[in-house]
């Protein structure tokens, strides 16, 4: 079942490539969440969605607002693919219970093991105000979150 906007985001904690556990509860009252959800680490179009963010990242990651980004990758995975790329936002491992996260916003695709391409914004009371989701292949618009972001 797939979350809606309006709603309240399902809380987690997963851990980011450096092995910290960050729970989504933990930026409610302070920050609104960019969400973004990733099929694959080292993968053609992720690389270059992540790329973008981070080199836009000021838009993304500030006083305001926090990028966390998920997929279903290991830990070990998650941190080799964030040291070489140079991400410097949370990278998060949905691996164990595989998918269970993705799974609780609706997004994770059964038959080939990952998430779908979804990207919620959670604004600072944990209510999903914003979301996209798009297929495998296809990358997601930088601008849309920005246009969301702007409209918090």
């Amino acid at each position: 079942m797939a979350v809606e906007v309006g709603s309240i985001a399902p809380d987690f904690a997963l851990k980011d490539q450096h092995g910290q556990v960050v729970t989504l509860s933990s930026f409610k009252g302070a920050k609104n969440v960019v969400l973004l959800f990733y099929p694959f680490a080292f993968s053609g179009t992720c690389t270059g969605e992540l790329c973008s963010m981070r080199d836009d990242l000021s838009a993304f990651q500030n006083d305001d607002v926090q990028l966390l980004a998920v997929s279903a990758d290991t830990v070990f995975s998650q941190k080799v693919f964030a040291e070489r790329e140079g991400y410097e936002f949370p990278v998060l491992s949905d691996y164990w219970p595989h998918g269970a996260v993705a799974k609780a916003y609706g997004i994770f695709d059964e038959d080939r093991g990952c998430a779908i391409r979804g990207t919620f914004v959670i604004d600072k009371e944990g209510i999903i105000r914003w979301e996209v989701v798009n297929g495998l292949g296809q990358a997601r618009s930088l601008e849309d979150y920005k246009a969301a972001l702007a409209a918090l």
